[in-house]
């Protein structure tokens, strides 16, 4: 369908009347009394046959139901922990729980892959509490500082589902002789940390307060670390590139720390269904680790739908056409969930984009059924401490029917009742995909998931190619712990701890030894008789950022009365608070009046405003070293170290609703620099005359091969489009040739242009495929454009595209042959005194300029 703004607002609010009546049984009246549940595959249905929307369900698969098989918990599960799981509603463990019980009682480190809702949890806890129950009280105080017996520690990636965890625990705390928990995060007061270290027996926590606090502190913890028995890592899919390879070096500190105090604990993964769920696991923890993978949960009947917004009469840049936005459609669908008693989470990529969906679905349902828009709300980042809870309390008990959602709400809290799921386009992976669907039908009742698609190659692809995302098995787990700009840093953290021993070479990887010459020649570290030694009076973890984020958070503080709303993370916040930008919290719109990058401090004042703002960046490239490459006739496919510069310099105000360019606006943002890992191909100057090109669109061919291959990499490397970023030139200064970069948005690199580099005919080939295939004629969103292009989506040339990737995939090997490869260098280490470096991560941008020399 078709139509203007105001068309297409008035048959939005036409369709959700003809929601309300048909499921009210009102006719044309208000929402007096709540409806009765409805079956979440007839609402999808009656959503997708309204009229007007024709079209737009491209897609639907139905996954049939799953009997449980049933198992029996073995004799060593003490009478106490039967009894408390009774009370629980626990009766009879699945046989995958069982497998997983076992594996940890024997002490074998085993990592659970099973599907979202199998009760991965039970696996853990059993063992887990088995061995808590067994704990003689402590005589005094003093004892039970010093050896307070067997203790457990849980980590997770997020604080909601960390507390989601401890409130299930304490609920079996009076029922469980020596369970004592507590969480230990940034929302703690002092008293409550203190207690926690004193006394707790199961500390949940997550791995940043783990990395800063916890190991760092390790002496006054020293009755914890003793009795460790076990460490429960949930969600451990979550840990993937650049965070995932931090993580996994934490993990070892934390080996090494539990050793110190003569324990040797038990390693339990949950993970949702990976691929090769050993390996990553034991990349990691680095140790060996069994898989359970047979999931033998029950499953209620789900439906899987891929849908896409419909064209506008909007006009986008340079004249491409437009489709209505994500966020617009994922607001119409979940106001017509709502109306149907459809208990919905939607997930959306950004917290601004949580905040305007939320928003949207409830001015709709005020039109209609006002009852209902108090009903829905928004849930992201950046919230204080207190409003989460609430939200999470309400979502729980049912006061609140939807939630638009960031990644917060995407891991495994258990929200019982849940019938839908919207995805406010692919968020990157396919294991993240059915991680989100997994959280409705959790009580074995029909569910259903909707991805909606965002006007880009990769979502377009993915609607029009279904085989591709629910025939293929999902992801690898991508990250590489032996990053020297991960591994450098990690071994000063360790080295304050501990001093650092030959003995720990192993522990940590097998470019430890070089790397701690190279800390030692950058003077961090100090060789002694006894080990290497931390040099500085500073602390070194202090020095390592695991989430990248580039720097401390930026508070978000209201103007004229000074109250905090929330904050954004460093490496956003050029993108999200510089000054101009529309700031939405808790369905309040603000306007940033200043954003001092410094002070990291950004002003708001309340305003109504009826457009978005979306930065826009430019971004240079320079090639420090080339480490790897092979030939594909004579163009070049290259593998190695980038330093790229990018600055914000621009934003645009963008329409509600239809993402119509109102106007541009300039910023003064100070540049910021990232030296990376990149895979780049060339093109000799014979092979651009081949493709027959106007000379003044080869650049714009370049520009858009760049986009649709950043659009398609996450379909062969663990990664989003926002992980990485590029460049495009058609005569590159370092190169000589036309060049196209593709590169890691984070210090050092994540494993994504790597993963590139290995696939790079299969990722090339698919690239093109995408291109050929889309049925614009000039390049649209869905192809060739970028939403976040810094350089405005221009130039751009879709055909030139096709022969650019023609005239490179000649020679291109089979499918799969794998280029050359050779070892990294490790001079790289000398990144890793480079502390202050002048960058704060974030989103990395596509083809933010396009350089011609």
């Amino acid at each position: 369908m078709r139509g203007n703004r105001g068309g297409i607002r008035g048959t939005v609010l036409r369709n959700l009347t003809t929601v309300v009546a048909a499921f009210a049984g009102m006719p044309g009246s208000e929402w007096d009394n709540p409806p009765v549940r409805t079956d979440p595959l007839r609402a999808l249905d009656a959503v997708a046959r309204t009229p007007g929307r024709e079209g737009r369900l491209i897609h639907l698969e139905t996954l049939p139901a799953r009997p449980a098989r049933i198992g029996s918990w073995p004799d060593w599960v003490p009478a106490q922990v039967m009894d408390a799981l009774a009370s629980a509603g626990l009766q009879r463990p699945w046989e995958h729980q069982v497998q997983v019980a076992g594996h940890a009682f024997a002490g074998r480190h085993v990592v659970v892959a099973t599907g979202t809702a199998s009760g991965k949890s039970l696996g853990y806890l059993v063992p887990a509490l088995s061995e808590l129950a067994t704990t003689v009280p402590a005589a005094s105080a003093l004892q039970r500082h010093l050896d307070r017996g067997p203790t457990v520690l849980y980590l997770s990636p997020t604080k909601a589902l960390a507390h989601d965890q401890l409130r299930s625990i304490c609920a079996l705390a009076g029922q469980v002789t020596g369970l004592r928990a507590a969480a230990v995060d940034g929302d703690n007061t002092v008293e409550e940390r203190a207690w926690a270290r004193d006394h707790a027996t199961y500390v949940v926590t997550n791995p940043d307060m783990l990395h800063r606090s916890l190991l760092p502190a390790h002496r006054r913890w020293a009755g914890f670390w003793g009795g460790l028995r076990y460490v429960v890592v949930d969600e451990c899919h979550h840990y993937r590139g650049v965070f995932g390879s931090h993580v996994a070096q934490v993990l070892r500190r934390l080996r090494r720390i539990a050793e110190h105090y003569g324990s040797s604990p038990t390693f339990v993964l949950a993970s949702a269904t990976v691929s090769e769920p050993e390996l990553a696991a034991h990349r990691l923890t680095g140790l060996d680790v069994v898989a359970v993978t047979d999931d033998a949960s029950p499953r209620g009947t789900t439906a899987v739908a891929l849908w896409e917004p419909p064209l506008t009469d909007d006009i986008g840049e340079h004249g491409a056409p437009v489709r209505r936005s994500v966020t617009a459609e994922t607001a119409d669908l979940l106001a017509d969930l709502v109306t149907a008693e459809v208990r919905t989470l939607a997930f959306v990529r950004s917290r601004r984009g949580a905040e305007g969906v939320a928003m949207a679905a409830r001015r709709l349902l005020g039109e209609v059924a006002p009852a209902l828009s108090e009903q829905v709300a928004a849930y992201r980042g950046g919230y204080l401490p207190e409003e989460r809870r609430a939200l999470e309390a309400d979502l729980k008990s049912g006061r609140l029917s939807a939630l638009a959602a960031t990644s917060a709400l995407e891991l495994g809290i258990d929200i019982e009742g849940l019938d839908a799921v919207l995805s406010a386009g692919y968020p990157g992976t396919r294991a993240a995909l059915w991680q989100q669907f997994g959280r409705a039908g959790r009580d074995q009742q029909p569910a259903i998931g909707v991805l909606v698609a965002r006007d880009d190659p990769l979502d377009a692809y993915l609607v029009r190619h279904p085989q591709a995302l629910l025939g293929a098995p999902v992801e690898a787990t991508v990250l590489d712990p032996d990053n020297p700009y991960v591994l450098g840093p990690h071994l000063c953290a360790a080295a304050q701890e501990l001093p650092l021993t030959g003995s720990d070479v192993d522990l940590f990887g097998p470019r430890t030894g070089a790397a701690l010459e190279a800390l030692g020649a950058a003077g961090l570290l100090r060789r002694r008789s006894t080990g290497w030694f931390w040099t500085r009076r500073d602390r070194a973890s202090d020095r390592v950022d695991i989430r990248s984020s580039g720097g401390p958070a930026v508070q978000v503080v209201q103007r004229g009365t000074g109250r905090l709303l929330g904050t954004v993370d460093a490496g956003s916040a050029h993108h999200a608070v510089h000054t101009g930008a529309v700031y939405v919290h808790q369905g309040e719109t603000y306007l940033v009046s200043t954003f001092d990058p410094d002070d990291a401090v950004a002003e708001v004042e309340e305003a109504r405003v009826d457009y978005t703002t979306t930065a826009r960046e430019v971004t240079d490239i320079t090639v420090v070293e080339r480490q790897r490459s092979c030939r594909w006739g004579e163009a070049d496919l290259c593998f190695g170290q980038v330093s790229v510069t990018s600055q914000v310099v621009s934003y645009l105000r963008r329409r509600l609703g239809s993402s119509e360019v109102l106007g541009e606006h300039p910023l003064d943002l100070p540049e910021r620099r990232l030296v990376t890992a990149a895979v780049w191909w060339t093109l000799s100057a014979e092979q651009v005359r081949a493709a027959g090109i106007a000379a003044r669109d080869v650049g714009g061919a370049a520009h858009a091969a760049e986009h649709a291959s950043i659009g398609l990499l996450p379909l062969f490397a663990t990664c989003d489009r926002w992980d990485v970023g590029g460049v495009s030139t058609a005569m590159h200064p370092d190169t000589g040739r036309l060049t196209v970069f593709v590169h890691d948005g984070h210090p050092g690199g994540a494993g994504f242009a790597e993963r590139g580099y290995r696939t790079a005919a299969r990722w090339l080939r698919t690239t093109r495929a995408g291109i050929a295939q889309c049925g614009c004629e000039d390049g649209c969103p869905a192809c060739i454009q970028s939403p976040k292009c810094g350089n405005g989506n221009a130039p751009l040339h879709k055909a030139g595209a096709v022969r650019l990737l023609d005239v490179l995939l000649a020679d291109a090997p089979a499918e799969g042959a794998m280029p050359p490869e050779r070892e990294r260098p490790v001079h790289a280490l000398a990144g890793v005194s480079a502390a202050d470096e002048d960058f704060a991560g974030g989103p990395a941008s596509d083809a933010s300029v396009v350089t011609t020399h």
